[in-house]
């Protein structure tokens, strides 16, 4: 069975960081910067995942995920600058159509969350295998079985764009025309659907057999190939992210509450 992921290999202190304390990043980071909707927030959280993503080397694999954010981006900031309710502020006027500048500021904060969230998590996949990903989880107390659901969820889309690139090669050496009018790609479309589906289907039920040989949902405690250590650099990240959760909770809620 193959195992499939958007993992990159590397050497470098994040991949060498617990997946665990990643993880605590990515939500922390993606948490504070919707509890202070702030564009400040927002950029310096960006920033630092930035800085993160440089030092793994992994940042240019990640410029296919921004760019995809910011075409939709653009829509977003197009709707907003017109469509705000709180738009007061007239920037300028094109015919019939007008942009505020209320609605723009509120639409940039929206795209640094998107694109800060997309960063933040795509670090933690693209250094982090997902083998490891869930079997630290599942040391820490997570259950084996949503640890497996977990698993699967990180390698469908991968797993599956593999498979759909193998089965495109083989209609290709057939003689199907995959490129050329709109007509031609419909028809590959619908020529790709049918394999895709049979195939996932196919290696879910061999992936079923798989574990099922390897005894998983006995009772019993399981036990690790490999055990994920936990050193003092990730035991401290994780305390300082902890520690900002809960103070930024707190304050926003005493904030609230005061209001």
């Amino acid at each position: 069975m193959r195992t499939i992921s958007l993992y990159v290999e590397k050497n470098t202190p994040v991949h060498r960081l617990e997946p665990v304390t990643k993880l605590w990043y990515a939500f922390t980071s993606v948490i504070l910067t919707f509890l202070f909707p702030s564009m400040w927030m927002g950029l310096l959280f960006l920033l630092i995942s930035l800085i993160i993503a440089v030092l793994a080397r992994v940042l240019k694999n990640m410029v296919g995920f921004i760019n995809a954010a910011l075409v939709v981006s653009t829509t977003m900031l197009i709707i907003q600058g017109m469509f705000y309710q709180g738009n007061a502020t007239l920037i300028f006027t094109l015919g019939k159509l007008s942009f505020y500048k209320e609605g723009f500021l509120h639409a940039t904060v929206l795209i640094i969350r998107v694109i800060n969230m997309i960063v933040a998590f795509g670090m933690l996949i693209l250094t982090t295998r997902p083998s490891d990903m869930v079997s630290n989880l599942v040391q820490k107390g997570l259950s084996p079985k949503l640890g497996y659901i977990l698993s699967s969820v990180l390698q469908i889309i991968p797993q599956m764009l593999s498979t759909a690139s193998t089965i495109i090669d083989a209609q290709r050496s057939r003689g199907l025309e995959t490129e050329g009018s709109l007509m031609q790609k419909l028809r590959a479309f619908f020529a790709l659907i049918g394999p895709l589906v049979l195939s996932s289907l196919v290696e879910a039920r061999e992936r079923a057999i798989a574990i099922e040989m390897r005894g998983f949902g006995v009772s019993r405690k399981p036990t690790f190939v490999k055990i994920i250590p936990e050193t003092m650099l990730d035991k401290s990240i994780k305390l300082i992210m902890k520690s900002t959760l809960i103070f930024a909770i707190a304050w926003r809620v005493i904030s609230w509450i005061t209001i």
